[in-house]
């Protein structure tokens, strides 16, 4: 994996994201030759026109990530890859359109972008034809070793066998632990020298995953592992960048305390959050107004009640603050203002309340909570006191959630779909202490491109 501002990013979605923007610059040259050969226009050489190609496969570029066309599912299904890539293709047209608007020098004419949006098609099609399962090969995939055989080795055991895991485990090495789970595991008293074995199983790194790591640690194993240029890194840690998420099962306080990591309040990076903050959400209540106005309508002609609902929730370091949002449910949906969580099919919201979950069209009036500086564009979601009371005594560490401005969008949000229940609440406090501990201003940008997806392709909005 190669790390990019604190995010680790797969090697092969690396390479085929460098390919593809090859791709997209021979596709929109070839656009632009084609079309200059049919009017008869004189072919200039290729640097006068950099620009424009940069323009046009930086948009697509942008618009794939932002539709997932380097996720998991993309990368294991042609099929699938096809859909999000066409849907992209599309997207990015829109964005060169706009960038034609605001700076025509950097964009191609209609009539080029028209050929160079076919050749892209078939090019980014063909490129992943051509590829096959290369990509989600062994040869892409990192070898490990784990250190332990009891049910933390298991775990990394079944995540290595999920479609899209980076890395293979090619040998475990017991540890003497009393409750062994891993039929295959070597005992480390059969190895005369366990760094000389790792090195002959041509492993680039050894996970510990040790049940009970008291008085246990191999250390004189670990060292000699380490100078033979093996990394060597614990189960947590492993788990963190993996899975993008803070495994609750393996961290410990210490782990937290003394990791790289939670850097969110420095200056540099507080001060750009906060100029983005006030000046996308200007421009999202002024791009969505009409949008507000429509649904508000709608509303209004659907149910009886006000079209706006206040709610209270618990933003940074614990403090309350009123969210706004279009009203999605009826307006007896909580009685005597008691905190319900939402359900699957949830009888209480109405049709249009339906339609603007699943868009995100009610969370839109939040913006206005970003421009007062209650929220950010991208946090943790503020849940309610009465939730964050319960949660905060039954989950680990879910007080450090506020340790961050709450967000509309964010870490959990794109990973993981809508949940109302203790499990959910658990599994998105993962990915928030995730986010918590590694926010960088590539992060949240990541994010925001992410969350188109989540809008065209909803799952779970309840």
């Amino acid at each position: 994996m190669i790390r990019l501002f604190k995010h680790y990013v797969p090697n092969a979605v690396l390479l085929l994201g460098l390919l593809d923007i090859a791709v997209l610059i021979a596709a929109a040259e070839s656009g632009w030759v084609l079309r200059a050969t049919q009017i008869g226009m004189a072919v200039e050489p290729i640097y006068m026109r950099v620009p424009q190609l940069l323009t046009f496969a930086a948009s697509l570029e942008l618009a794939m990530v932002s539709v997932g066309v380097y996720g998991a599912d993309s990368l294991q299904s042609l099929r699938f890859a096809t859909a999000r890539l066409i849907v992209a293709v599309a997207l990015g047209i829109i964005l060169q359109s706009v960038v034609f608007f605001l700076m025509p020098g950097f964009a191609f004419w209609r009539s080029n972008l028209l050929y160079a949006m076919i050749f892209a098609i078939f090019g980014l099609i063909g490129l992943r034809i051509l590829l096959g399962k290369t990509l989600g090969s062994q040869a892409f995939k990192r070898r490990i070793v784990v250190l332990g055989a009891g049910h933390r080795a298991q775990r990394l055991k079944a995540l290595a066998q999920v479609p899209g895991s980076a890395f293979a485990v090619v040998g475990y090495v017991s540890m003497s632990e009393a409750n062994r789970v891993i039929p295959e595991a070597i005992s480390r008293d059969a190895i005369y020298n366990l760094a000389d074995h790792v090195v002959l199983l041509n492993a680039s790194e050894v996970v510990l995953a040790l049940e009970e790591r008291r008085n246990a640690l191999p250390l004189k194993d670990l060292l000699r592992i380490k100078t033979t240029g093996v990394h060597v890194n614990e189960i947590s840690t492993f788990l963190e960048r993996e899975t993008g998420r803070v495994d609750l099962d393996s961290v410990n306080p210490s782990w937290l305390i003394f990791s790289d990591g939670f850097s969110s309040g420095r200056m540099l990076s507080g001060v750009f959050k906060r100029l983005f903050d006030i000046v996308a959400s200007l421009a999202l209540i002024a791009l969505t107004l009409p949008v507000m106005v429509v649904t508000a309508i709608a509303i209004k002609l659907e149910s009886t009640g006000p079209v706006l609902y206040r709610q209270r929730r618990v933003g940074l370091y614990n403090v309350g603050f009123d969210i706004v949002k279009l009203r999605s449910m009826r307006q007896d949906a909580e009685v005597a203002g008691k905190a319900v969580w939402a359900e699957k099919d949830d009888p209480r919201i109405t049709r249009v309340g339906r339609i603007i979950r699943k868009t995100r069209i009610d969370e839109l009036p939040q913006a206005w909570s970003v421009l007062k500086g209650e929220m950010s564009f991208v946090g943790p979601r503020p849940e309610r006191p009465q939730f964050v009371d319960d949660l905060e005594q039954q989950l680990p560490y879910y007080a450090e959630r506020h340790m961050v401005k709450p967000g509309i969008t964010g870490w959990a949000q794109i990973n993981y779909p809508y949940g109302a229940s203790i499990e959910d609440a658990r599994q998105k406090l993962e990915y928030d202490l995730f986010y918590a501990k590694n926010y960088s201003p590539f992060l949240d940008v990541l994010i925001l491109l992410q969350t188109v997806r989540v809008v065209l392709f909803p799952a779970g909005a309840r």
